[in-house]
């Protein structure tokens, strides 16, 4: 899907640019596949702010997705491809021949009218779901699962995609964006084709007001700030900081690394930096 700019009749309209929405459907979701959801406005069940910068924005309604894809061996066909503001990604309408419903991740090259099947004899098709041990090596997947059953997990966003390397020892070898290989039980099930919407990158803002939109409020520094809110703050001037980069309770940040989750390092052949 192609990006739009425009003429610059303002300062923000001379770089804003923003999806062509032509490809997707004029009509609003579907009701039934929709239910409320609030706005935390970073805070957490205790009223206190976890997120900074948050807050404000457009109301939206959350899509039901099916992550999990457990609608087996009935044939869906797509009725429509749709606009999610929760997610990076577009996403699929499927209409089952036995007359349910669902919404699904929308991958690159999936067209109004295609039909899409979950089960471990299905072909080799974009948007076909099937059991990564009967996937061939080589081919490009998303929305896959890290146990089985629990719905995908990995490659969901837009442009997001995982090449299958290979097998052994029950384990598929999955080829991360960021060049990790990871191992993945070969009975988890997982989605054929790249996840759509590829020009997402693209898009530039173009002005602050349409942050807003999006629930970001101002972001200030902290080299902007006093010391006593602040550990990079104060200083004559403008000031660098002083020291290595910290959050606001000095933590340090910026190349500081933060994994904690020793469980899963067996899962993890090869890191994406050496």
């Amino acid at each position: 899907m192609p990006t739009k700019s425009y003429n610059p009749i303002t300062p923000a309209r001379r770089f804003i640019t923003t999806m062509d929405f032509s490809e997707l459907s004029k009509e609003g979701p579907e009701k039934s596949l929709t239910v409320r959801k609030s706005s935390t406005g970073g805070r957490n069940h205790y009223g206190r702010i976890t997120s900074r910068f948050r807050g404000g924005g457009h109301k939206r309604r959350y899509r039901i997705i099916d992550f999990k894809r457990d609608k087996k061996e009935i044939v869906g066909k797509v009725a429509s491809l749709e606009y999610d503001p929760n997610r990076t990604a577009n996403i699929a309408l499927i209409q089952y021949s036995d007359g349910e419903k669902r919404y699904i991740l929308a991958p690159l090259g999936l067209a109004v009218g295609a039909t899409v099947l979950a089960s471990e004899k299905a072909d080799i098709h974009v948007g076909n779901c099937m059991p990564l041990k009967n996937v061939p090596p080589g081919t490009t997947l998303h929305n896959i699962e890290l146990k089985v059953g629990a719905g995908g997990k990995l490659a969901r966003s837009a442009g997001a995609m995982v090449q299958l390397v290979g097998f052994e020892q029950g384990y598929a070898q999955l080829r991360m964006p960021s060049g990790e290989i990871r191992i993945v039980p070969e009975t988890c099930w997982a989605t054929i084709g790249q996840v759509g919407n590829l020009d997402h990158e693209n898009l530039t803002i173009g002005k602050a007001g349409r942050k807003r939109w999006l629930g970001r409020r101002p972001h200030n520094r902290g080299v902007s700030m006093n010391p006593v809110d602040h550990p990079m703050g104060g200083g004559e001037g403008k000031s660098s900081g002083g020291r290595h980069p910290t959050t606001p309770w000095g933590k340090k940040t910026k190349g500081k690394k933060t994994r904690k989750n020793k469980r899963t390092d067996r899962f993890i052949m090869r890191r994406s930096k050496k």
